[in-house]
């Protein structure tokens, strides 16, 4: 039964399909892709002189995928720019599967190398949208501990920035401790390794502070520090992160996300870790700083009592106190002599009215010869009388005269001019 034959029958436990045909349907549903346009990093070449193959490796510069691809020789020696491992290439070709060794690869006929141009231009595009997203906002960067427990290191293993970054870093705190964490710094493998220390590290919480450090490099060596995973890793990380990639001309994206750019790695080390020497002289400074301060409060507060020692009411304070008593005599004195003058002058007033009052008074006319009559009525006190209405004949009298009184009668009236019986 040939392979089309089986392919059309049902397939199931009890009629299974053939290697050959399974074969033949994945190399038809490969077929059916069609040709297509390919970017990613050349990690291997093999192009053995006289054969009529070279097989290449396509991989992605952001995740651990590759793609194993096939072309003519003569394809990479007619390539306007020499293809090399680390190469950024497009490539323009057709998947095809390989029933006979049940393999997949990418058949090219067309390779380009992207140039330096368009990588720069990606750059930019890719520096716009993490902008726009928010990443480079300098308020989302976060202050660096003053002085870590420990810091994090991603680097090459026996590169020049590690030796920097921890010889000055200890050369100025001599307590520091690095946990540091080796990676490849360029080509292919670079961002997975780099992403994969970074997490490592940002999931340890003994680690307070983590620096991405690179020495310099042409722009192709820099690229996966302009990674759109690693720029994004990095913004993701709860732990400050410093960038100290190249020198000072170079800027990767990650510079810009991270939450403090280094110079170089030599400045890292001194941004992440105080200089114990520095800082000693800083506490002397502070400290004589301190001293003088407070010896200058001491003397302007001795400046400010003397002052006020030197006030009268301190210097002398009975003065003030003497010239109160001495006006409060003063007072007296006057408030005594005019109690005095009030005195004798309501005095005279008096011996006045009491003249005047003696020569008005009933008994100064009793003694001029004048006599008081009262009518003695039997249960009361005695009435005077003013006309002889009120003395019918018989009347008993109190007749009171300036040295005592005596009790009459009437006998009779008189009135002005004729008598009465």
């Amino acid at each position: 039964m040939t392979a089309g034959q089986n392919a059309g029958r049902p397939n199931s436990a009890e009629q299974p399909w053939p290697v050959r045909t399974v074969a033949q349907k994945v190399a038809g549903w490969v077929d059916k892709l069609g040709t297509i346009w390919v970017e990613g990093q050349v990690t291997q070449i093999n192009a053995r002189p006289g054969t009529r193959t070279a097989f290449l490796t396509l991989r992605d510069p952001s995740v651990d995928m590759s793609l194993q691809v096939t072309c003519s020789p003569q394809l990479l020696q007619q390539s306007g720019v020499p293809i090399t491992e680390g190469s950024r290439v497009i490539m323009f070709g057709k998947m095809t599967f390989w029933p006979g060794r049940g393999s997949l690869a990418l058949r090219v006929t067309e390779i380009r190398a992207v140039g330096i141009g368009e990588l720069l231009a990606r750059l930019e595009r890719l520096r716009a949208l993490l902008a726009a997203e928010g990443l480079f906002d300098p308020r989302l960067k976060r202050p660096l501990p003053f002085l870590p427990r420990r810091v994090g290191l991603v680097t090459s293993r026996g590169s020049a920035a590690e030796r920097d970054v921890l010889s000055v870093a200890q050369r100025r705190w001599p307590a520091v401790r690095f946990d540091v964490r080796h990676a490849t710094v360029q080509g292919p493998t670079a961002v997975t390794q780099l992403i994969e220390a970074l997490e490592a590290l940002d999931s340890d919480p003994d680690v307070d502070v983590i620096v991405l450090a690179r020495g310099g490099g042409s722009v192709e060596d820099l690229l996966p520090f302009s990674d759109e995973a690693l720029c994004r890793a990095i913004a993701a990380c709860t732990t400050p992160v410093v960038s100290a990639i190249g020198h000072e001309p170079d800027s990767p994206l990650c510079d810009h996300v991270a939450d403090l750019r280094a110079a170089t790695p030599t400045d890292a080390a001194k941004r992440v870790v105080p200089d114990a020497v520095a800082e000693l002289d800083l506490v002397d400074e502070l400290r004589a700083r301190s001293a003088a301060a407070l010896r200058n409060w001491v003397r302007r507060e001795e400046h400010v009592i003397a002052q006020m020692r030197e006030r009268p009411v301190l210097a002398d304070p009975f003065r003030d106190l003497d010239r109160r008593y001495e006006e409060l005599e003063r007072l007296q004195q006057a408030a005594r002599r005019d109690v005095t003058r009030l005195i004798s002058s309501e005095s005279s007033t008096l011996e006045h009215l009491r003249a005047r009052l003696g020569t008005l008074g009933p008994a100064a006319t009793l003694a001029r010869g004048y006599a008081v009559v009262q009518r003695i009525v039997p249960g009361s006190d005695p009435e005077v009388v003013r006309t002889l209405g009120e003395m019918p004949i018989g009347t008993q009298l109190r007749v009171r005269v300036a040295d005592g009184a005596a009790r009459a009668a009437v006998m009779g009236h008189e009135r002005q001019g004729r008598q009465e019986q």
